[in-house]
Order: C-alpha cells, then sequence, then structure tokens
C-alpha cells in the first residue's frame, strides 16, 4: 500500500516562492539573448538525462564535466540578470527603508521635487520635441544612481526650462549625455548610461536604448526626446511608452517622482 501523501502549509508556499522566483526570472531575461542561452542549457541538460538513462558512460562522462561546473558558468553568463534581479529586490520592497540604512548612512536630504520643477521639465521636453532637439533625461527615485553620476560633469544646478535646453543644444559638449536629476536638483550632465540588450524596435536610437538599459537597471524614471522625429518617450521598469503628449508626461511625473527623497552627495 502507498503511503498517505499529506501536503503541508510549508510545501504549498514552497512551490508558490519557486513560482515567483522563476516568474521573475522570466520577466527579467525575455526578448533578450540570455533567454535563447537558458533555453539552449535546458536542451542540453535533457540530452544529458537521456544520455545517462541509455547508459552512454563516455558522452555521459563529457557532458557530466559541463553539468559539473554549471552553475560558475551561468554566474558568469548571466551577470547582468542576476544584478537586475538584485535590483528588483531591492527597489521593489524598500528594504532600506525597512532596515532604516537610509537613515543611518545618509548625510542629507534634497526638498523633494514640485509641480513647478515637473513644469520646467516638460516645458522642455516639449520645446525640445518641436525643434528636433535630441535628449535624454534621467529623474532618480530611490536609487541614488552615483555610478552614473561620476561618468558626467557634477553641476548641482536648479531646475529650469531653460538650462535643460542649453544643455542639449547640438553644439552644447554635454548634449550627447544624460541629464540625471535628483529631488528638485539637476545634479550632473552628459552621463553615460548602460544600453539595454532587449531587442527593441530598429526605429529606435542609442538614447531610447539606453533609457530602457537605465530603467532595467534601477528604479528611476527616463524620459527621451527624438533627434529624428521629436516625439517624447517615457521608460520605467525596463519599458518604454512612446509619442506621450505633454498631458500624460505630467501625469505620469506627478505620480511617480513628487514626495521622493534623496540623499544628498557633498563630495
Amino acid at each position: 500500500m502507498l503511503a498517505f501523501i499529506t501536503i503541508r502549509f510549508l510545501d504549498i508556499l514552497d512551490i508558490l516562492l519557486v513560482a515567483f522566483l522563476l516568474y521573475q526570472l522570466y520577466r527579467l531575461i525575455k526578448g533578450t539573448v540570455a533567454f535563447n542561452i537558458v533555453i539552449g542549457l535546458f536542451s542540453l541538460y535533457l540530452v544529458w538525462l537521456i544520455v545517462r538513462a541509455l547508459n552512454m558512460e563516455l558522452l555521459g562522462s563529457i557532458m557530466g564535466q559541463f553539468i559539473g561546473v554549471g552553475v560558475l558558468a551561468l554566474i558568469i553568463v548571466f551577470h547582468p540578470e542576476i544584478r537586475k534581479f538584485l535590483v528588483f529586490i531591492g527597489t521593489n520592497y524598500n528594504l532600506n527603508k525597512i532596515l532604516m540604512l537610509d537613515k543611518l548612512f545618509s548625510q542629507g536630504k534634497t526638498k523633494t521635487i514640485d509641480e513647478v520643477q515637473i513644469e520646467n521639465i516638460v516645458d522642455a521636453c516639449v520645446a525640445m520635441g518641436k525643434t528636433k532637439t535630441g535628449a535624454l533625461i534621467v529623474i532618480a527615485r530611490e536609487s541614488d544612481l552615483n555610478d552614473q553620476v561620476h561618468t558626467g560633469e557634477k553641476i548641482n544646478a536648479k531646475i529650469s526650462s531653460a538650462l535643460i535646453r542649453t544643455i542639449f543644444f547640438k553644439n552644447s559638449p554635454l548634449h550627447d549625455g544624460a541629464i540625471i536629476i535628483k529631488g528638485n536638483r539637476i545634479v550632473a550632465a552628459g552621463c553615460i548610461l548602460p544600453l539595454t540588450q532587449k531587442e527593441l524596435d530598429k526605429a529606435l536610437g542609442l538614447r531610447h536604448r539606453a533609457a530602457v538599459g537605465m530603467t532595467e537597471n534601477s528604479d528611476a524614471l527616463c524620459i527621451t526626446v527624438s533627434e529624428e522625429r521629436g516625439t517624447i518617450s517615457v521608460a520605467q521598469k525596463g519599458e518604454i511608452r512612446r509619442r506621450v503628449s505633454k498631458e500624460t508626461l505630467v501625469q505620469i511625473l506627478e505620480e511617480n517622482i513628487v514626495d521622493i527623497d534623496h540623499t544628498v552627495d557633498h563630495q
């Protein structure tokens, strides 16, 4: 007789947690080259199981060596995805606030962005769209983005429509990079951002790929102005929303960046 199978609450919780982790992993790698690599590794593992079942010792031992170092290989191949997963955990569940790390290590707080600064950002984007001036604006949320700030020129200036348009004027030495906004200040310009590895519409240029890549690696919100079409796009959480109107842009900014504190870098 078969023993009666009992299912504990912890077993159900275990299954749900594994399913959640697999789903988040799928979200991170879908549309990227990493997804094809996962399919290839899974196929290789199935072949290895078949070889073992058929007692093919030579081929099985060779494939077993590859499987044996599989964990190390996965870490090397998927280190960008692992980093994004850890960023997802840290930003979406606000562990720094739960552990009060921001209070322990912060050196001060900037004033939060308000409707006036939002209006300045939107006016600059609309004006640059009319003149087809390419632009890339990164608005920090919980992530400090210090790595990206250090790639550009520190400004620490008040947000104004005129300043944003001046930075992205085609003859400006900083127009090719991104500006980063923290709180109510433009902290840096000419910053270099990571590019996404996703398969995007071929009509999208490097600015849009950088905007998506930035939001894949942080909780920042990115605004791009197309140099070819003059349209405004907004990237968030690794997704990009194209041809955004002025009213929609205002709504997105008010919903996502108002009342967010940031640590001041006094260096």
